[in-house]
């Protein structure tokens, strides 16, 4: 089974932590050579300085807020005019929580523009390179919300939700390049974001974290929260020449917590 990198680019987004991070040591240890992309500087400078370097050059970054188009725009042209990519990942923060009753407009636009608009902004730029190359991996990490809801992500829902199905549209029209285009649906992984859902709904509930963390992962088969690295190495595989007949899938990793086939 092949699942090396070596000779390969990636853009990884949302990279300086988190899953992103996990993805972008993974993808490194595979050997492809990585450019992160985030909002801050020094962040992405210490994340570049703990890859594995490849055998082909160096990695890089690029500085982008993702709350600005535009910027993100100027930051992946900047990549392909000096690259073509092979692989990209889209990871970007979840809107903020809460239930969509309360929920404002502006939240669902920017949140729409954070997260779809750059996803096709970036995919858009990277296609031909992709195309010229004969090799192409979009991996979108979303959320096991694109199968079931989830209570009090009312935005995050709708969002996720969208990008989905703009990922199996894509995916249909350059599959016939050897362009796949996949989802990686995290359940509850140790993350930041985790951490301030659970103190959120904590002190909502005026409960201990303790107690809510508990509470969370007694609905978990596995009883346990996932890790980074955990979602990073299903990334891998779908970014790999292994999984080149898979395409337009949603692939839920979450320790069996989504109540659907």
């Amino acid at each position: 089974m092949n699942i090396s990198l070596t000779g390969m680019n990636a853009v990884i987004c949302g990279s300086t932590q988190g899953i992103g991070l996990a993805v972008a040591e993974t993808l490194s240890l595979l050997g492809a050579r990585c450019i992160l992309l985030a909002r801050n500087e020094s962040r992405l400078q210490q994340a570049v300085s703990r890859l594995s370097v490849p055998a082909q050059g160096k990695h890089e970054y690029r500085v982008a807020d993702f709350s600005d188009k535009g910027q993100v725009l100027l930051a992946i042209e900047s990549v392909v005019s000096e690259n073509n990519i092979h692989i990209l990942v889209n990871n970007t923060g979840g809107p903020v929580a809460g239930p969509i009753t309360t929920a404002a407009a502006n939240d669902f636009e920017n949140a729409f523009r954070q997260h779809l608009v750059n996803n096709q902004l970036l995919a858009q730029t990277v296609l031909p390179g992709m195309k010229k190359e004969g090799y192409g991996r979009i991996i979108n990490i979303i959320s096991t919300s694109v199968k079931i809801p989830i209570d009090n992500l009312g935005v995050s829902n709708t969002i996720r939700a969208a990008v989905a199905a703009w990922a199996k549209s894509l995916s249909n029209e350059v599959g016939q390049y050897n362009i796949t285009v996949n989802n990686v649906l995290p359940g509850s992984t140790r993350t930041s974001r985790l951490n301030s859902l659970i103190a959120e709904t904590a002190e909502k509930k005026q409960l201990s974290r303790e107690a809510i963390e508990k509470e969370m992962e007694e609905k978990i088969p596995m009883k346990r929260f996932g890790l980074p690295e955990e979602i990073a190495h299903v990334a891998a595989f779908l970014a790999s020449p292994a999984a080149s007949y898979v395409n337009g899938v949603s692939i839920p990793v979450d320790g069996g917590r989504t109540g659907s086939i």
